[in-house]
């Protein structure tokens, strides 16, 4: 495949970028910058994005694709995280791990094409950045290892399998997991060009009423040095990041390392270093993931923290959250980018102000009046797509009128 990247852009991509915008008609801003993240995610897991279904055509999942790009740039964003490591499974020839079921509607089958060699290109092709985007621990959706294909790691390695809510995981706290993880996550990097690497906000599970995960064995084996399970537990997470980080600056050097989490670090009313929210969820304390630690000490290029509430939220305020980011991004030399919920704009049974076209571009608005803030990445793209109420065509007019070049 064409070597091409995003550090190469023609005036013919920039061009491109420019181009008309459907439904925009507002009056527009002055852009904030020449270089801004205007990110989209790409979301593969259960057909939510791409492929619209299983079983399609090599040339069908190929055209939905480049027309899930062509929107992009319809609408002058100029990156796609693309998920490509769903469920233990792979979107490009793994050496490690089968062919994603999502594409055939069987693990383990060739697709006939290969899918992340083929978005890179064609991304670049566009003037758009492409990161790749992976789950770390997620195996399957359901319980039924019956149903992993029988050259499956989890079912060579029934021990490295936890069962949670519904759904198999490996277990973190195995250092031949995370070692097996990082090594099936460098394998894309080494064989395609990617931009960047990322991860969302899945680490230990989200908790599930009246069950625990089951790590015992792990922590007798491997939790000894630790205060507690939960040191532990961060500790694994912690090292997923770091050892992360450190294959892709060897692997692929100048490729960035990225990670969007759930929003609240930790309610200020559990820790007084944490925001003004009264989220339900705490990454430090459920999902195990310190993200504050990991901006402040640079151990990732960019976070990209889910701000999906509206302004004015009772539980975590838009703009409080950000604030929140803006003060821990602060200094530290990780980028902050805005993670933006735009398929909750006109959606059912939303509140009255996701109704409102204009809520998203009030979002960036406000967090353009904080210098850390260097750009916004939307959730998702059948949602770009679709565009349902005008919201993101409302963003385009009001914020983005001039193209920008992707971080890099």
């Amino acid at each position: 495949m064409a070597q091409v990247s995003r550090r190469a852009f023609t005036a013919a991509a920039l061009a491109t970028l420019a181009s008309a915008v459907p439904g925009a008609t507002a009056a527009a801003r002055p852009r904030r910058a020449a270089t801004e993240m205007r990110g989209m995610w790409l979301a593969t897991v259960s057909n939510r994005d791409w492929p619209s279904r299983t079983g399609l055509s090599a040339s069908a999942q190929r055209k939905e694709l480049t027309a899930l790009l062509d929107k992009a740039v319809d609408y002058r964003l100029n990156t796609v995280m693309f998920q490509v490591r769903p469920t233990a499974d792979a979107f490009w020839p793994s050496a490690h791990e089968p062919w994603s079921r999502y594409l055939t509607g069987t693990q383990g089958k060739n697709p006939g094409w290969d899918p992340l060699g083929v978005a890179v290109e064609e991304a670049h092709a566009r003037g758009l950045s492409l990161h790749a985007w992976f789950n770390p621990y997620r195996i399957a959706t359901d319980t039924d290892t019956g149903k992993l294909v029988a050259s499956h790691p989890a079912r060579k390695h029934p021990d490295w399998v936890v069962r949670h809510g519904g759904k198999l995981y490996y277990n973190p706290g195995i250092p031949a997991v995370r070692a097996f993880v990082v090594e099936a996550i460098l394998d894309a990097v080494g064989k395609y060009p990617v931009d960047g690497v990322h991860f969302d906000d899945y680490f230990y599970p989200y908790p599930v009423a009246g069950q625990t995960f089951d790590d015992d064995d792990a922590f007798d084996a491997h939790g000894g040095d630790f205060s507690s399970r939960a040191a532990w537990r961060r500790d694994n997470i912690d090292r997923l990041v770091t050892e992360t980080a450190a294959g892709v600056r060897k692997r692929r050097p100048g490729t960035l390392f990225g990670v969007s989490p759930f929003a609240v670090w930790r309610n200020a009313t559990t820790d007084s270093r944490g925001s003004d929210t009264k989220a339900g969820v705490e990454t430090y304390d459920d999902l195990y993931a310190d993200t504050r630690k990991w901006v402040q000490k640079n151990w990732i290029d960019y976070i990209v923290p889910q701000v999906y509430w509206q302004i004015g939220n009772a539980a975590a305020d838009y703009a409080k959250v950000v604030d929140w980011w803006a003060g821990v991004a602060k200094g530290s030399g990780t980028r902050l980018y805005i993670g933006e919920a735009l398929y909750r704009a006109g959606g059912k049974g939303e509140p009255s102000a996701w109704q409102n076209p204009a809520e998203l571009s009030r979002h960036l608005t406000l967090a353009a009046q904080y210098p850390q803030v260097g750009g916004h990445v939307f959730f998702a793209a059948r949602d770009v797509a679709a565009d349902p109420i005008g919201a993101l065509s409302r963003v385009v007019a009001d914020h983005y009128r001039q193209p920008a070049l992707p971080p890099g």
